[in-house]
């Protein structure tokens, strides 16, 4: 499997969205460079509420450009980096990779894949609706969240829209990704 980067985002300060970026450097074991959520522990606010010396699963946010498509059919308008992603991405069934999946992107940089975001209220006030639609519940009464996918940086380097990516599935059982 393989697909490419559409856009690539970072922001300094907390905020839902994010500002497309002409390319951004993945820092090993801390995340985007200059993001508010690069670090060993975790960023973000409500993790860091919990327990502020929780190691850092979501350092690299991944969303694929797909959604987008979906989405938009219902009316919704979302661009690359307004659900707060750092990597949006085409060609690659995010939601199905299994935990611990490698992502090889660019030239160097490799993003082991940690699980799934967990999409929070915040999507609602960005436009009214938005949540019910990437997130939900399977025929089993399962709940499906389709806001992308969390990672931590194994190797680091430049990301660029357009840079093709390479997926290299583990060893071993495949294990379903869940919330991070």
């Amino acid at each position: 499997m393989s697909g490419r980067v559409t856009a690539v985002s970072s922001n300094g300060q907390y905020s839902f969205t994010k500002p497309n970026r002409d390319s951004i450097r993945l820092l090993a074991g801390l995340g985007v460079e200059g993001d508010v959520h690069a670090g060993v522990t975790v960023k973000h606010r409500s993790r860091m509420a919990q327990d502020p010396t929780q190691p850092n699963l979501r350092q690299v946010h991944l969303m694929h450009e797909e959604l987008f498509a979906e989405v938009g059919a219902e009316g919704f308008t979302v661009a690359p980096g307004g659900l707060g992603e750092n990597i949006t991405t085409k060609g690659v069934d995010l939601l199905g990779l299994p935990v611990g999946t490698l992502l090889r992107i660019g030239g160097s940089a490799v993003l082991e894949v940690t699980g799934l975001r967990n999409p929070c209220l915040q999507i609602d006030t960005f436009q009214d609706g938005l949540l019910k639609r990437v997130v939900g519940r399977d025929e089993a009464g399962n709940i499906v969240r389709k806001a992308g996918i969390m990672s931590v940086v194994r190797e680091g380097g430049v990301v660029r829209p357009g840079d093709a990516i390479a997926v290299e599935l583990p060893a071993g059982p495949h294990r379903p990704l869940e919330r991070v």
